[in-house]
């Protein structure tokens, strides 16, 4: 067996992306409200001016703000409460020079004003008026016509990933549908002679598929479809039938289990059987996860991922997830996690020219978050239920003192 030629993980994520076609992606249109982290497929531009008319911000009273020049609480100026902005209807008539209408948040301001003065710089009086006790400027505590959006703006692109607050965006546009691109569809294969299935009782040197069901989870968070093939024996004829089967159906293939040594060479020979381009990449300078595979047949991605759990959850977010997002239409080229700055609470051993990323607890001191580093193998699975993370040292260090900063990848 050939020792591995490990590539740098930047080097090995540019060189498998590049690979990846996207230049006819699959498009659909969906529901609104199925349409949350999907990737936008369409440009959006507003029709009308969000919002349509000037709209209070503030509970209080809505003035011509030229009228409250000079209030203050030793010399307030006093205004006439002429009636009530009623939500959803607009104000009946106009508001003359030295009136006031109450408002509340979001109301249509009348004719006749231009700010709103907040209730808690007021006293209404018994007599019928409203004591102002601080001036307001023209437009203040006021979201004017076409403030937020105007007419005819883009306000949304194709590769956008839409969320929450895009959703409430088309729905403010009157968006009820909208184009986005398709899932990747992710198949799924493990392999090994060891694995049984979850419901069966393993036997003597057997272990039940894992590795199936965390990656499948990590598909559906990415944004992908993925799709479970099996377990496959350590056969070349039995992995070849049934990745050829999964590379007609998917848009990415995935195996775990065949790329350490002795059974790695059963996931290349398939590989570079099933076409152009083969492999790309086998094995990244990285821990956990080594011995990876990257190839590209017939244009579409296939992974040879290690057995271990958490080497195989690392790796899919190194390369799978970013690839996954390419498919989807998005704007990204190296996805990871959301990550923030954690100081580590005890010294981490790494060596230079290898990523390493450890999982990790967190936790906060007087505003300060610390990275717990979770010190298991790489075959145990509870090692990432536990964790909160993983931390990132790169590959010009050597290893993290404790006290020291680093990023943590967040699950």
């Amino acid at each position: 067996m050939e020792p591995l030629q490990v590539v740098p993980v930047s080097e090995a994520r540019q060189v498998f992306l590049r690979e990846i076609n996207t230049d006819h992606l699959a498009t659909e249109t969906v529901p609104l409200e199925k349409a949350f982290r999907r990737v936008l497929a369409e440009e959006v531009r507003a029709a009308e001016d969000i919002p349509a008319f000037p709209r209070a911000t503030m509970d209080g009273y809505a003035v011509a703000a030229k009228d409250t020049f000079g209030a203050s609480e030793a010399m307030p100026a006093y205004l006439t409460v002429a009636g009530e902005v009623l939500m959803g209807r607009p104000y009946q008539g106009e508001v003359k020079p030295g009136e006031a209408v109450r408002i509340a948040t979001g109301g249509m301001l009348p004719a006749g004003t231009d700010a709103v003065v907040m209730l808690e710089f007021t006293e209404e009086m018994p007599d019928g008026t409203v004591a102002v006790n601080k001036p307001v400027a023209p437009g203040e505590n006021v979201i004017q016509p076409g403030e937020d959006v105007a007419a005819g703006t883009e306000v949304l692109y194709p590769g956008r990933v839409i969320r929450g607050q895009e959703m409430g965006l088309l729905a403010a546009l009157g968006r009820t549908r909208v184009k986005v691109y398709k899932r990747p569809r992710v198949g799924i294969i493990s392999t090994g002679d060891e694995l049984v299935r979850p419901e069966a009782v393993p036997g003597p040197g057997q272990i039940r598929d894992i590795n199936s069901y965390s990656l499948l989870g990590q598909v559906y968070d990415a944004g992908g479809e993925g799709k479970i093939w099996g377990i496959v024996p350590d056969s070349y004829e039995q992995l070849l039938a049934v990745v050829r089967n999964a590379l007609l159906q998917s848009d990415i293939v995935v195996i775990s289990g065949g790329s350490s040594v002795g059974t790695r060479d059963i996931t290349a020979r398939v590989i570079q059987e099933l076409g152009e381009l083969g492999i790309l990449v086998h094995g990244v300078s990285v821990r956990p996860g080594k011995p990876t595979i990257l190839a590209n047949v017939g244009g579409k991605p296939v992974v040879g991922l290690p057995g271990h759990p958490v080497s195989a959850m690392v790796i899919f977010d190194l390369f799978i997830r970013p690839a996954i997002a390419r498919l989807m239409g998005a704007f990204v080229t190296a996805s990871f996690r959301p990550c923030l700055t954690a100081k580590v609470k005890r010294n981490v051993a790494s060596a230079i020219g290898r990523a390493d990323y450890v999982a990790v607890t967190l936790e906060e001191e007087n505003g300060t978050v610390y990275a717990e580093p979770l010190l298991g193998k790489s075959g145990l699975i509870t090692t990432l239920v536990r964790a909160d993370g993983l931390l990132f040292i790169p590959e010009e260090k050597e290893g993290l003192e404790e006290g020291e900063g680093a990023f943590v990848y967040l699950f």
